[in-house]
């Protein structure tokens, strides 16, 4: 099958049923890979959450600088930073009661893998929603 965070099972139900995404590392610089793929989620009818230290407002949708300042729930934790630091924010999300991790292209943490699926959270690692999407035959 592969790698068990590239389920294409766990990929598909993750993209099909979370409807609010935060978006960690995301701010307004356009150059930023989250930039355009915080965009592709909210044409596909999602909501985006920034979350960045400077917290600023993206594509309409206020920031906050850390996960725990959110006043909702969140279904996704979308992350973009490097491997090194995207294990304690896959253990945030658990602790705000996230349904799912999606660690971006290049960004691979096995240990925070095995911490948040044992916590039963699911977790993809190393893909892009923009890019499984069409794979996965979603609308939109």
């Amino acid at each position: 099958m592969g790698e068990p965070w590239a389920d294409p099972e766990v990929i598909r139900r993750v993209l099909a049923e979370c409807k609010i995404w935060a978006v960690v590392g995301l701010s307004n610089n356009p150059d930023r890979a989250a930039y355009s793929v915080a965009r592709f989620l909210q044409q596909h009818g999602k909501r985006i959450v920034p979350i960045h230290p400077r917290a600023e407002t993206v594509h309409g949708e206020p920031g906050y600088a850390h996960l725990a300042q959110v006043p909702f729930a969140i279904d996704c934790v979308d992350v973009f930073v490097r491997s090194e630091l995207a294990g304690p924010i896959a253990d945030q999300a658990v602790e705000v009661g996230a349904r799912a991790v999606w660690f971006q292209l290049g960004v691979v943490d096995k240990e925070a893998f095995a911490r948040a699926t044992e916590a039963g959270v699911a977790m993809v690692m190393d893909r892009c929603p923009a890019i499984e999407w069409p794979r996965h035959e979603l609308p939109g």
